[in-house]
């Protein structure tokens, strides 16, 4: 088993125990998921370094405590983002939901999902990677030619009729890995913004879920802000 697909089922694990619970040993680990102890050991680094988990010297690996969230109200139309944007098609698939993705799109594990990869682009330079998520029974004559350029959502409402209404969309910091850090052009484990993003129709249907790396050193977001006479 690959490295990112022991990753992908580690993220399954976390999703299930709760913060601050202790992981299997590597060696059980590397016995369940059917790969080699250094491929565990090497997800489980990558994983440790996007916040997800922690090693204790001579304790093992736990989940990292429960993050603080804030939510910030919501915005019907962001301004466009400064310089020419552009998007570059890295790979576009149907592969299975899985356990984890299966319950964020609230699809069957084995149900097939479009999976897209793209490289944004400002000014001709690399700014963010976008893996998005599609079921492929909401969008099932998808093709590369609709996600190569262009709005995706634009393509969505147009070609295919499917109308994203809302998202929830959480926003953190991580670093690059060693596959996000080539395609970015950066250094490995350089600062990055993670934002992951589930979007639903009218109807309240899931049709997409993305997660994106934007470059730490090059991107940033600003918010006005408005105080009333009872703010903190």
């Amino acid at each position: 088993m690959r490295r990112a697909e022991v990753q992908e089922r580690l993220r399954e694990l976390i999703d299930v125990v709760a913060p601050g619970d202790a992981l299997p040993s590597e060696r059980d680990l590397s016995a369940d998921l059917g790969a080699s102890r250094p491929t565990v050991r090497a997800a489980i680094e990558e994983l440790a370094k996007e916040g997800l988990l922690v090693r204790r010297h001579g304790r093992g690996t736990f989940t990292n405590p429960r993050k603080i969230s804030q939510e910030v109200p919501s915005t019907a139309d962001l301004p466009p983002a400064e310089g020419d944007w552009n998007s570059e098609l890295l790979d576009f698939e149907t592969v299975p939901a899985g356990a984890r993705l299966a319950r964020r799109l609230e699809v069957s594990p084995a149900d097939d999902l479009f999976r897209i990869l793209r490289r944004r682009l400002v000014d001709g330079q690399p700014m963010a990677l976008e893996e998005i998520r599609l079921p492929r029974a909401v969008t099932p004559g998808l093709t590369r030619e609709d996600v190569a350029e262009g709005s995706l959502y634009h393509r969505l409402r147009n070609r295919h009729g499917v109308i994203p209404a809302e998202a929830l969309q959480t926003t953190e910091p991580t670093v690059t890995d060693a596959t996000e850090s080539r395609l970015l052009g950066v250094p490995l484990h350089s600062p990055a913004l993670l934002f992951e993003r589930t979007t639903r129709d009218a109807d309240g249907r899931p049709i997409e879920y993305a997660r994106s790396i934007y470059r730490g050193d090059r991107y940033r977001i600003t918010q006005h802000l408005r105080f009333g006479p009872h703010s903190g």
